[in-house]
This record gives C-alpha cells, structure tokens and sequence, in this order.
C-alpha cells in the first residue's frame, strides 16, 4: 500500500486522538474545580441555580438555596464554583467597587448641560442670528403663500 491511500486514515485518527484529548482535559478541569469546593463557597449547578454549599461529601454536595430551604445535588450538577465577588453581584446585585475614583454619572441631566464661563462669555458676544437656510414667511411674496394654502384647501383634486 501506498503512504496516499493511507494518508486520509492518519488524519481521521489524529483528529480522533487531539479531540479526546481535548475533551478529557476539560473533563479533568471540572473534577477539579469541584473537589475545591468548600463549604461558604457560591456555586451555579447545570440547571442555572445559584446557592450556596452547605457541606461536602463524597459524590453529593448539600446546598442552602434560600431560609430553610437545603437542597441535595450530585457533584456532577454543580456547573461551576463562582468567586465571592461573582456570586454576590449575581445573586445579592452587589457591585465591587473597582472604579472608586472614575467619574460618577449624575442622576440628573442639568450638570450636563452647564458650560463653563469662556464658552458662556463667547455665546453672549455672538448674538448674530444663525441662517438655516429656511426662509421666514414675511420673506416670501403674500400672493404666494395665499396659492399654496388654496391648493391645500382644494383636497385631492391634483391625486387623480
């Protein structure tokens, strides 16, 4: 045989051998993660609830979803164990402060729109009006405006 008509064989094996391989080291990492679990620590399990654990055994994970209620988990449902800092933004809404001297965003918009005395200074000189280019109605002649609104008056006779 020749190394061509072998080659698509050493491929598909390849691939086979660096998937697997993949797939157990993410399978080793949650082994980990959950053996480091501790009672304290905030947790998600694989349906989406956050708790918190109450105690750990050898295959079972006792949580304490809420007052009084204490929930009894595999230690394969426990999707990821969260940091204290993620678990009480998530569940509690508390924010960690990690911007405490970035600019705060006033509730209101009137310190928004304050400027300051230059600029204040230069909008007082400047009282020249701005042309839009829109003209004013004592800038067109009286006959025509008195045309336009008898066309809007006759209706739809020009829609046929």
């Amino acid at each position: 045989m020749s190394l061509l008509t072998l080659l698509p064989f050493i491929v598909l094996i390849g691939a086979m051998f660096l998937m697997t391989r993949s797939a157990k080291k993410k399978q080793q990492q949650a082994i980990e993660m959950r053996n480091q679990m501790q009672p304290g620590s905030g947790v998600r399990t694989i349906g989406g609830m956050y708790a918190t654990v109450k105690e750990v055994n050898e295959d079972t994970v006792l949580l304490d979803a809420g007052p009084g209620v204490e929930l009894l988990f595999a230690k394969n449902s426990i999707g990821a164990v969260l940091t204290d800092e993620e678990y009480n933004r998530i569940v509690h809404g508390i924010e960690h402060d990690l911007k405490s001297d970035a600019d705060v965003v006033p509730d209101d918009a009137s310190s928004l729109t304050e400027t300051d005395d230059a600029s204040d200074a230069a909008a007082d000189s400047d009282d020249t009006p701005v042309d839009l280019g829109k003209k004013d109605a004592e800038d067109e002649p009286a006959d025509a405006t008195a045309d336009a609104r008898a066309k809007k008056s006759e209706g739809d006779s020009d829609a046929k």
